[in-house]
């Protein structure tokens, strides 16, 4: 694993540099607020079929995507529901992922579902990561399907090994768990992963 570039989130260098590795198709690992994350460009489908390659990671399982301001949510998803916004104005930048209907233009390699799941990290130095590479990425945790989530850079490094063209670390992440993932394409709010956000949580905002 010699290869693998390293760096400090903080580095002033790393917005530019990490934009440059996913453009050629690479994949970065990269803290946020809850675990570390793999990252990978959302319209190179290249990259994003490298990314499942990486996790072992079944191809029905869409990734969720990763962005830096509210405004971006249109590069990947469309007729965003009220509900959205509602819960998106009171939990981001937090660890809430919600799903929403997805741009027909977004690649289907990263959801083959009708719907897209997307957050706003409460991560500054990510969010310029992600500024640095347009807005968006396509970003789930850095490990091998059903294993433990990590929150540190040499975990996550250690599980994905030499698939990884750059490691940001930005030492262990505080959240330590993934976040909550809610679908708001039904009638009602529905809880597809729980999280650090319970269920009344969620229910109190919309009141």
């Amino acid at each position: 694993m010699s290869g693998i570039e390293w760096m400090s989130i903080s580095d002033g260098r790393a917005p530019l540099r990490a934009a440059a590795v996913l453009s050629e198709g690479g994949l970065i690992i990269l803290p946020t607020d809850t675990v570390y994350g793999v990252a990978a460009d959302p319209w190179q489908p290249r990259a994003v079929a490298a990314l499942y390659r990486a996790k072992r990671r079944s191809p029905e399982r869409a990734i969720p995507i990763l962005l830096a301001d509210f405004d971006h949510i249109r590069m990947v998803a469309t007729d965003i529901p009220e509900i959205a916004r509602k819960l998106a104005k009171t939990f981001w930048p937090g660890p809430l992922t919600i799903a929403v209907p997805r741009l027909p233009e977004l690649p289907d390699i990263v959801s083959s579902l009708p719907t897209v799941g997307v957050r706003i990290p409460d991560h500054e130095a990510v969010r310029a990561i992600i500024r640095a590479a347009s807005g968006a990425l396509a970003v789930t945790s850095a490990n091998i399907s059903g294993q433990p989530d990590p929150i540190t850079a040499q975990a996550a490094s250690d599980a994905l090994g030499d698939a990884i063209s750059l490691v940001l670390d930005g030492g262990p992440c505080p959240g330590g768990m993934a976040s909550t993932v809610v679908d708001v394409t039904g009638p009602a709010l529905r809880i597809v992963r729980r999280g650090p956000l319970t269920e009344d949580d969620l229910l109190n905002a919309l009141k």
